[in-house]
């Protein structure tokens, strides 16, 4: 369940209201009079199922309400109902399935902007990732992976492809670019001092690295991991259940690629760089375009589920 709230002016409150009363799926509905401030309007609230989150919030945009006022919409983690759980089983489709295309597009925006955080959080990664191949430490590698903050702004790349979203697009792309380049730099910088200084031996990089020489070995195993760490982290960014992020994070070798290509461009291995380069390619490509097909393929899937199985709730039932 979510909770829908609308600010609007009282110009387009007739509007709203009228809007909000004739959907069947609204479970419950409150209209605060001249609540609202700026703008200076009303207020409302609705308990709505996720599977009529889209519907409901482009009608609002048809009718306006973002122009001057706000549409929000909050999950509703426990709630008591009858109305809201037949609600719900009225709805077309599975909550855990509905693509709440506008909460997915907020949080694509938000956490693809390059910033301080996201270029920490990458420059930091990457020293990890650094500091695992030099030690050939698999279980710090994975550390590195899970710390990477990366997929989103990849997986934003399919979502401003299948929503038409040329602005999202150019800004997770500068943000993929300028991340992995400040963090390949800065991580070749430092190297380049600790090997000044004959702190770090370098010559490692070069011995036998059971736990990640698979860094710039890229094959069509790394596309196949690529492709299913993308589909899966689209399914777990758009449903209910994220759980599977993860997952996605420890799957795929961009982290680990810009750690060996910083390493290798510091003590002048062109082969791992070659390699990592082309391993740092392969799975950013492969899980864009598998996020972008799975978004397109979600995308043509609920709009038959509501396109073709909507139908009013009862307005009563028999055992209630």
């Amino acid at each position: 369940m979510l909770s829908l709230r609308v600010s609007t002016t009282a110009q387009l409150s007739p509007a709203v209201e009228g809007l909000l009363t004739a959907e069947p799926h609204i479970s419950s509905l409150t209209v605060l009079r001249g609540a609202s401030l700026q703008p200076l309007g009303d207020v409302f609230i609705a308990d709505i199922p996720r599977e009529r989150a889209n519907q409901l919030v482009d009608e609002l945009r048809r009718l306006g309400v973002h122009q001057e006022g706000t549409i929000a919409l909050n999950p509703v983690e426990t709630w008591i109902s009858r109305p809201g759980l037949t609600a719900e089983e009225d709805a077309p489709g599975q909550g855990d399935d509905a693509v709440v295309w506008a909460e997915v597009t907020e949080r694509a925006y938000d956490d693809s902007h390059f910033n301080w955080t996201y270029l920490s959080f990458m420059v930091l990664a990457t020293l990890l990732a650094s500091i695992a191949i030099l030690t050939d430490s698999t279980i710090v590698l994975i550390g590195a992976m899970v710390l990477g903050p990366e997929f989103v702004p990849i997986a934003a790349l399919g979502l401003a492809m299948v929503r038409k979203r040329p602005m999202l697009f150019r800004q997770a792309l500068r943000t993929l670019i300028l991340g992995f380049a400040i963090s390949i730099a800065f991580t070749t910088t430092l190297a380049l001092i600790l090997n000044l200084t004959n702190v770090v031996d370098f010559s490692e990089l070069n011995s036998a690295r059971p736990g990640t020489s698979f860094i710039y070995n890229v094959n069509w195993w790394s596309l196949a991991v690529a492709l299913i760490a993308g589909a899966a982290g689209v399914l777990s960014l758009t449903s209910a259940k994220g759980s599977g992020l993860i997952g996605v994070f420890i799957s795929v070798t961009t982290i680990p690629a810009s750690g060996n290509i910083a390493l290798g461009l510091a003590y002048g291995i062109w082969s791992q760089v070659l390699g990592s380069g082309a391993q740092l390619v392969v799975n950013i490509a492969g899980m864009a375009i598998a996020g972008w097909l799975t978004l397109l393929l979600q995308q043509r899937i609920w709009t038959r589920t509501t396109l073709g199985k909507v139908r009013p709730a009862p307005l009563q039932r028999a055992d209630q």
